[in-house]
């Protein structure tokens, strides 16, 4: 009986040896890992390391368009089916580098977008200088500003102003008359 107990206990520490051993692991791709601070995916498209944006406006063939990691507003334009006026073209920045899930709106009659039509500050274009124009905006904080968007990339809503150091819920809402994304 003790050896039977003895030969027992051998081969539940065998088992628990075997199974305490690393197994190898498949390695995640970057593109495929998780991003700290990101919002799950509300869509079923896989993980991949392109961007997806919508063009709208004077494009023939307006949508959504999936493109390379590192895409410009021109290939997003171009993916789109091109311009449908000469005008609109220079209604973007078709140099700027693409952020995932923004929309792109191309103007037919080649007005800007963004500040000149609107009288507000881009985030994601203006100078320090433009930043100090704002109200409650010194030279720190508009500096913080354009560090944060070298960081993290293009402001994708307002509210991301919130991360900034320095910006807060009050200054916040002294800001949204002012600024757009």
């Amino acid at each position: 009986m003790l050896a039977l107990l003895g030969a027992l206990a051998l081969v539940v520490i065998g088992w628990t040896w075997l199974q305490g051993r690393p197994a190898q692991v498949a390695q995640v791709p970057a593109s495929q890992q998780a991003v700290p601070g990101a919002s799950p995916r509300s869509s079923n498209l896989p993980i991949t390391g392109g961007v997806v944006v919508h063009v709208t406006g004077a494009v023939r063939k307006p949508g959504l368009v999936h493109l390379a990691a590192g895409s410009r507003v021109a290939d997003a334009v171009q993916a789109a089916g091109g311009v449908t006026t000469a005008k609109a073209e220079g209604s973007v920045n078709l140099a700027r580098v693409l952020v995932d899930g923004e929309q792109i709106q191309v103007v037919a009659s080649g007005a800007q977008t963004g500040s000149a039509a609107t009288g507000k500050v881009s985030l994601n274009s203006a100078s320090v200088q433009q930043l100090e124009e704002l109200p409650g905006v010194g030279p720190v904080l508009a500096q913080r500003i354009l560090d944060y968007r070298t960081e993290h990339g293009s402001f994708r809503s307002l509210d991301d102003l919130n991360e900034v150091s320095g910006i807060g819920e009050a200054l916040l809402g002294k800001l949204r008359p002012h600024v757009q994304v």
